[in-house]
């Protein structure tokens, strides 16, 4: 199986079956193949996703009709095709001839013919193509009418960026273990072995590399020197404040970067970290343990409180909560293409449930830390403001930080903001006697 061949056949379960780019390719049939054709699948799926609404409108114009449901391996082989032709800048002969070669592995000879037809007319035909494609502003963007239109009304004046900087390739950010060194100590060390990598800007754990590398390469990473996180998901262990001998819950916790920062930040945590999955869970244990930090890991629901919840409060909850992740999708472009405008609904009334059922375990006097990855306000601002508004103990605690947007209630980070991913955080207090409304 050639490199092309098999992303035509991830992107096929990508698109047409709904399947995660992430649960694709981990399919042990992608291992069998070498190191430089991993490499080689992994950019064209992820670029293909990327440029998906716009690589649709190219084809679109090339394609007389589309392929029957059999043959949409060959679509997808197409859009790579045009991919590698449009953003690769492959030499054009070099593109097409190996696209048509694919064919064959995907045992369908009978397209070679269809592959480079359709991809010779669109190197003729360039230029025209484009502008036709780009007078829409879905393609142009390459993103979803629907969620297009949902961030321009949520982000009147910065929507523009805020697409342009989801069609970027997202950097690869360090969080250095502070248990361990000190993130200028780790930085020197990195650059000894040949890495570069700068500060983050208020984010006093957090390393940005000026090239992507693999782990195996990062100083110390497999005794728990560093972990690979985004530098926004970090600041929630910076602000969830924790101290010692406090109960803390990490709700919906794998794969358990924020768990393993709360761990790395205070000592003497008794710390409770839960997820629905079982199979993710085991990400958390993994994480845990190259780091050497313990936690108690449940695989239950965290919004159902009564299966798991032995009646002992928290002092802090972090409700890192199931959203769009529409502040992700630089890392994530499989998000455009698999996300529906209906989910939304859907997430918001999820979000709700954690949130009340959630609030119960909270102490007197603590502290819960809402967050998500998303840029909607229907998750964010919107979700919190109803939450205190039906709740009368709970009020907003404010974020003293130079990071994000001020909203009516908590921060927004938005992609690309100094380098990071496009986070919400909300702090929340409990009162300390209970009030009746």
């Amino acid at each position: 199986m050639s490199a092309r061949a098999a992303a035509a056949l991830c992107l096929q379960r990508v698109i047409y079956e709904g399947e995660s780019l992430t649960e694709v390719l981990q399919d042990h049939t992608i291992a069998t193949l070498n190191p430089h054709d991993q490499a080689l699948l992994r950019d064209m799926c992820f670029g293909t996703l990327r440029w998906h609404e716009r690589l649709s409108a190219i084809l679109k114009k090339l394609m007389k009709k589309a392929l029957k449901p059999a043959d949409k391996d060959v679509e997808c082989l197409l859009r790579i095709g045009l991919y590698q032709l449009i953003y690769q800048r492959k030499p054009d002969h070099a593109a097409v001839n190996e696209t048509v070669k694919a064919t064959k592995k995907l045992k369908k000879e009978w397209a070679g013919k269809l592959v480079n037809g359709v991809l010779r007319t669109f190197i003729r035909q360039q230029a025209e193509l484009l502008v036709q494609a780009d007078s829409t502003v879905t393609a142009r963007y390459a993103f979803p009418d629907w969620l297009l239109e949902r961030i321009q009304t949520a982000w009147p004046d910065a929507w523009a960026d805020i697409l342009s900087a989801s069609n970027t390739h997202a950097p690869m950010t360090l969080r250095v273990n502070q248990r361990v060194q000190t993130t200028v100590a780790y930085q020197a060390m990195l650059q000894e072995a040949g890495i570069a990598a700068e500060l983050v800007p208020l984010v006093d754990s957090a390393l940005s590399l000026q090239t992507p590398v693999g782990v195996e390469q990062l100083p110390g990473f497999f005794s728990g020197a560093v972990s690979v996180q985004d530098a926004a998901a970090q600041l929630a262990a910076q602000l969830l404040d924790c101290q010692a001998g406090m109960r803390v819950l990490d709700a919906c916790a794998a794969p358990g970067g924020k768990t393993s920062h709360l761990l790395e930040r205070t000592d003497g945590l008794h710390l409770i970290a839960i997820d629905e999955s079982e199979s993710r869970l085991k990400r958390v244990t993994e994480n845990l343990t190259r780091l050497h930090l313990q936690a108690e890991l449940l695989a239950a629901d965290a919004g159902g409180t009564t299966a798991w919840w032995n009646g002992q409060l928290f002092d802090r909850i972090l409700l890192d909560a199931p959203c769009s992740a529409t502040g992700v999708i630089r890392r994530h472009p499989d998000i455009k293409v698999l996300r529906r405008a209906s989910d939304i609904a859907e997430l918001q009334q999820e979000q709700a449930q954690l949130l009340h059922n959630l609030w119960h375990t909270l102490r007197p006097g603590g502290k819960l830390l809402y967050a998500t990855c998303s840029i909607l306000p229907d998750e964010n601002s919107h979700q919190v403001e109803a939450f205190l508004t039906e709740h009368p103990d709970a009020h907003l605690l404010p974020l003293e930080v130079a990071w994000g947007y001020a909203q009516v209630a908590g921060r927004q980070i938005l992609p690309g903001e100094q380098g990071m991913d496009g986070f919400y955080y909300a702090l929340l207090g409990k009162a300390v006697q209970e009030i009746i409304p």
